[in-house]
Formats: structure tokens, sequence, C-alpha cells
């Protein structure tokens, strides 16, 4: 009986304990429900005003540009030593896709950039230099046969042609005013990947990586982080606005691909080489007559020179332009006309874009006094007139083409030299009434035997010259005029 009754007076006790427990934390949730009913509600919220980080958009320039950017396959006949010479590996210039097959054409492919809406492309000369057949293909698939307008290996550019109107084009930017760390664009057919747009930034500027290692070429590349591979030559690099601000030539690489450094003809050199070859089918080179070199320190140190800004002239030519504006060894070169100069890469560059006959400024450091010069510029024969590349004369001012004589014409005529006029327009020959195939034989009473001579005197002459001659019909001729 007493095991019952404590049974029954646990579970009541129990069963207390329970509600009391229960009741208790009644209450504490209830508190708590009251506590949170008397807060102010809760809301989710969002920042307003502020957008994702994003880089720069480039899809108006590439717009702008693919549609541009032409493919180029060129064929050359097979040659093996023009093989092992040309389309050998070289990490700088073996820079466009080919394929050799024995006792077979080479095929080659590069990339072209239209600078007119009827047909004009700019390209490398390596990529064109010796084809026996070039084929254009648009972005839109559509195929020509093109043309060599004209070429230039010192600076690595060639000018093509197909036959078609209304082309899109890419329009000219001021390579002078492309920065170090500005976007740009590569626009090209690497690998034969057709309208390939690759991005990054401007590295440097006015870079000689002596891809040529001849002294005579010009070498002032814009150097950038954007991918180009094999193929790529000879496309585009555009800024953001998609306007054309070099060339792409070269990759400096040691595998053949790209390894981070590529390298670009700036848009004012090309716009100024374009130029001459539309207008004379070939470059017009300019000349200051000097030997120059950069600033270091060792060369600095042996001079005794104040600082390391400028060119140093190593070497002034007998009567060239230079010594004749008063240059000696030893002066340096700070500035062309307002534009400074640090290196030699940037002073060829300013020379390429002139013509024989265009007047400059130079500032140079003449005996520690710092004073500018009038320069004319001149031609590879000491005068201004304009030259072509067999070194004959066709010149806006005179008019005319010239050649040596042959040996049946000396033999004909009894002439022991003489310089024939090959082609007269519109000029001072032809208006002093000289007529087309006159061979001259002495000018100023100096006798001509080839087109050098001829050149150099019309070019620096200035005030009444006296030319004979013999037309081929044995007729003798004397002209006397001013010029």
């Amino acid at each position: 009986m007493k095991k019952t009754v404590l049974t029954i007076a646990i579970a009541v006790l129990s069963s207390l304990a329970t509600i009391f427990a229960f009741r208790f934390a009644d209450k504490k949730n209830s508190d708590i429900q009251t506590y949170f009913k008397n807060q102010a509600p809760v809301q989710t919220v969002s920042l307003t005003g502020l957008r994702p980080t994003t880089g720069p958009d480039f899809t108006a320039a590439a717009e702008k540009t693919i549609h541009a950017v032409v493919h180029i396959q060129t064929q050359y006949d097979y040659k093996n030593s023009y093989y092992d010479q040309f389309f050998g590996y070289d990490p700088f210039f073996n820079f466009f896709n080919q394929r050799k097959y024995n006792n077979q054409p080479i095929i080659a492919a590069g990339s072209g950039v239209l600078i007119s809406e009827n047909g004009y492309i700019v390209t490398n000369n390596h990529v064109v230099s010796d084809a026996s057949k070039i084929e254009v293909t648009l972005n839109d698939k559509r195929t020509y046969p093109a043309t060599v307008v004209g070429t230039d290996a010192g600076t690595d550019l060639a000018l093509i042609k197909i036959d078609e109107k209304d082309l899109p084009y890419v329009t000219y930017g001021n390579s002078d005013e492309v920065r170090i760390g500005e976007w740009v664009l590569a626009v090209g057919n690497p690998f034969n990947l057709t309208s390939t747009v690759t991005a990054g930034i401007v590295s440097a500027k006015a870079r000689d990586i002596n891809i040529w290692g001849d002294n005579s070429t010009v070498e002032s590349f814009i150097q950038t982080d954007a991918a180009i591979n094999p193929g790529n030559s000879g496309g585009a690099l555009v800024n953001v606005n998609g306007e054309l601000i070099g060339v792409n030539a070269a990759i400096a690489s040691n595998t053949g691909s790209y390894t981070g450094y590529s390298f670009a003809i700036p848009s004012n050199i090309v716009r100024k080489i374009i130029s001459d070859l539309i207008e004379f089918g070939q470059v017009q080179r300019a000349f200051l007559g000097i030997n120059f070199t950069d600033i270091d320190s060792k060369l600095a140190a042996a001079h005794n020179l104040k600082n390391m800004n400028g060119v140093y002239v190593e070497s002034v030519y007998k009567d060239g332009a230079s010594e004749k504006a008063g240059i000696t060894q030893g002066d340096i070169i700070t500035k062309i006309n307002t534009t400074s100069v640090n290196s030699s890469s940037e002073l060829k560059e300013m020379i390429v874009r002139q013509r024989p006959g265009d007047k400059i400024t130079l500032t140079i450091i003449h005996n520690n006094v710092e004073k500018q010069v009038n320069l004319t510029l001149e031609n590879s024969e000491g005068g201004t007139v304009v030259l072509n590349a067999d070194g004959s004369g066709n010149g806006s001012a005179l008019g005319a083409t010239f050649q040596e004589i042959t040996d049946k014409e000396k033999i004909t005529l009894g002439l022991r030299s003489g310089v024939k006029i090959v082609k007269l327009e519109k000029g001072k020959l032809s208006g002093a009434g000289i007529k087309q195939g006159l061979i001259i034989t002495r000018i100023d009473n100096q006798q001509m035997k080839t087109v050098s001579d001829v050149l150099k005197i019309l070019g620096n002459k200035r005030g009444t010259v006296l030319i004979e001659g013999v037309y081929t019909n044995g007729m003798q001729a004397y002209f006397s005029f001013g010029l």
C-alpha cells in the first residue's frame, strides 16, 4: 500500500513540475514575441547607384575594324635557296603561315588593312614580296586577285590593290599621340583563323629590335602585349576609337608563337610610305647626311657630355645636307622641328616621314651651346628631286624619267655616253621645249654618263642651266632655261 501511495505521489509531483515548467517557458516565449513585436519591421535592402566594375568596351572599335581587315594568301614558286633564306625559322621575321611541298609552290598567308573604299590595302613587304600570285579574301568571304602597287623593304611595308568599290576601310590615327599604357586592339588572321581580335596595352614606343640588322632600315615599333601570331602579319593595330595606329609586323619569341611581345609599324610612317607608293610607285626617302648613334653612359663619359639627352652625331657626309647647314661631328641633335628625339630610332622615324626637298629645323647642342639650324633634306644622290627605285629620276619639278643609253644607241649615234629621257610629263624640262627621247650628253658643259650625274646637277642647280643633247634621229639640240 505504501509503495502504491509513493508511486502516486511521485507521479503527481512530476505532473505539477511539468505544468510549472511549461507555463514558465510559455511566459518567456510570450516575452520574446512581445519584444520583437515592439521592434521596427525587418526590410531587405539593396545599394543603388553602384554598377559592377568593367574594363574598357572594345565592341565599337572591333566592329569598325574587323570588316576592313583582309586575309591574304600568297603563292611562291619553289626555290630551295629562296625558301632557306626567306622561310627559314626566324623568331622575329618568320611571321606568316607557310606550307612547303616537295617541288610544289609555297603557299603562305597573312593579313592586310583596307585604307580606301576603292581597294587599296596596306600590308607587310614580307607578306607579298616576290609572290607569283596574291589572293585577298574579305571578311564577308568575297575573294579577289590582287596586284602589287609598290613595296618598301626599308620599313617592311607594301601596298596592294583589288578591283572593287564601296569597300569598308580603316581611317588613320595619329601614332604620335599614342601613349604607353593605352588600350589597343590587334585585328588579323592568326593561323588562318580569320577575323580575330585581341586586346592589350601599348608597352613601349620607338622600339628598335634589330629585326633586319641593317642600319639603312627604319625600326621604330610600337610594342604591345596584344596577342598576335603567325598570320597576323600586316594586320591592324587600332585604338579604342577604331583608328589605325599601326600595322602589325613582328613578334619576339623563342618558339615562333606569341610569348608576350609584339611590334607594329606606327601609322604616321605607314601614311607617308603608302602616300609615296600611290603617288610615285616607290618611296621618296630623305637623308640628313650624317651617321649618328644613341648616347649611353660610356659615350657621355668619353666625350664629357653633361647629360644623355639627344642623339650623337658620329660623322658628317661631305657636301651633305647637314654639312651645308653647319652641323659637325660631335654635335647632339635634341629636336626635329618641335619634336624631341632621344634615340636613333626616334630620329629615323622622324626623317623617314619626310621627302627630299623638305625643310626642317634641328635643335642641336654645338660646343655646349644650344642652337637651331635650318636644313633642306636631300635624296640619296645629294639633290632634292624625286628618285625612282632604280636610281632614275621622276620629279614633279622636272617631270621626267631618265635612263642610261644602251650600247646599241652609243654605236648608232656615235656617243661615248648619255642619259635618255624615257618619259616626259608637265614640268621644267617640257616647259623649256625639250621632247621625250632626248639623250642628254652634257649639262653646263659637264659630260653626263649616269642618271645620278643628271639628277645631282639638276637637283642642286639654281639659276640658268644649259643642256646639250641629241635625239634618236641624230638631230642635235640645245636648251637654256632657269631652275
